[in-house]
């Protein structure tokens, strides 16, 4: 693995409060993406693409039974997607793992008429935005 640039992240971990729910849709995501498990313990797991990994966590610490993406933290993770094609069958199976697709009367463009995204959040209130790295021509 070659040393990672400074700066660069280094791993996000993100509170959930039922962890099994969590690997079911956040698990599931990122293993599509092409995110490979890379630990696990009593109430927690991850996962790593490159130097980069995502924990998840079910922290008997925890205060609230859902995210608020609303609240000062975190409002959502953005993930590059190949493309539009990519970005609409993730969206399609993303159903099937416990993501709904948010503001539908304006996807695949509700980021701007230039931007070709989806926004979709799980069960839990955690919000994921893929990206079309390559949008379809003409946008």
């Amino acid at each position: 693995m070659t040393r990672p640039t400074s700066g660069t992240l280094h791993h996000v971990e993100l509170w959930v409060p039922d962890l099994g729910r969590a690997v079911f849709s956040l698990g599931w995501l990122l293993e599509t993406l092409g995110y490979l498990r890379f630990q696990s313990r009593d109430g927690g797991c991850s996962w790593r693409l490159g130097t980069t990994y995502l924990v998840l966590e079910q922290s008997p610490a925890l205060t609230a039974d859902q995210h608020d993406r609303c609240r000062p933290g975190l409002n959502h993770l953005a993930f590059h997607v190949e493309d539009d094609t990519a970005v609409e069958q993730l969206v399609t199976d993303a159903a099937r793992h416990g993501w709904r697709l948010m503001f539908p009367d304006r996807h695949p463009h509700a980021g701007g008429d230039q931007h070709y995204a989806a926004y979709l959040e799980n069960d839990d209130g955690f919000e994921i935005e893929l990206v079309a790295i390559n949008p379809p021509h003409g946008n």
